[in-house]
């Protein structure tokens, strides 16, 4: 019987290159797009469409769930957090992993273990106690060292490469962040 697994995408450049290994496997493969962190909602928008692309073209099936909340993100002190990061990979992981037992599912992974700039540690612990919870597989898989393959796959692809993780917070420290907001207004503009 083929593993039937859960892949979180925060977006189409993450996903390139686990999606190109997880595809050598002999699974099942579901995309599963849920970032309520995303802010705004244009970037929310933006990232789900090239993630739409990415999906369609590898035949793969995608389920979309939720938008964008970025008030939870601009008050996650006054939630009690101690830390947004955890908070966001807390809610995003623990979402993934609900829809992966109420799918049937065996197991479940994040594109968030790709990246060198996420706390890959922390990722691998969080959905290990989600597995638990759920009775499920957390496959705390190690891609970053393909992050680099997977940008150049997604820039051949000509899929749209962010400049920041997506919360507002984020956006606020980004280096590029007058240009990232120049191009959503003119996104906005356009819908």
């Amino acid at each position: 019987m083929r593993k039937k697994i859960l892949l979180h995408a925060c977006c189409g450049p993450c996903a390139e290159y686990p999606l190109q290994e997880l595809l050598k496997s002999d699974a099942d493969i579901t995309v599963y797009y849920f970032n309520p962190n995303i802010h705004p909602i244009e970037e929310w928008k933006r990232r789900l469409a090239q993630l739409e692309y990415l999906t369609a073209r590898l035949g793969l099936e995608l389920i979309v769930d939720g938008t964008s909340e970025p008030d939870i993100w601009i008050d996650w002190e006054k939630q009690g957090k101690t830390n947004r990061c955890s908070m966001c990979y807390e809610s995003r992981l623990g979402k993934t992993a609900a829809k992966a037992a109420e799918l049937g599912m065996d197991a479940f992974l994040s594109t968030l273990q790709v990246s060198p700039y996420q706390d890959f540690d922390l990722i691998t612990s969080i959905g290990n106690n989600y597995a638990e919870k759920y009775s499920l597989e957390y496959m705390a898989s190690d891609f970053r060292s393909g992050f680099r393959q997977g940008q150049n796959m997604a820039r051949e692809d000509g899929l749209y490469r962010q400049k920041y993780c997506g919360c507002a917070i984020s956006l606020e420290n980004s280096d590029f962040r007058e240009k990232i907001l120049r191009d959503l207004e003119g996104l906005a503009a356009q819908q």
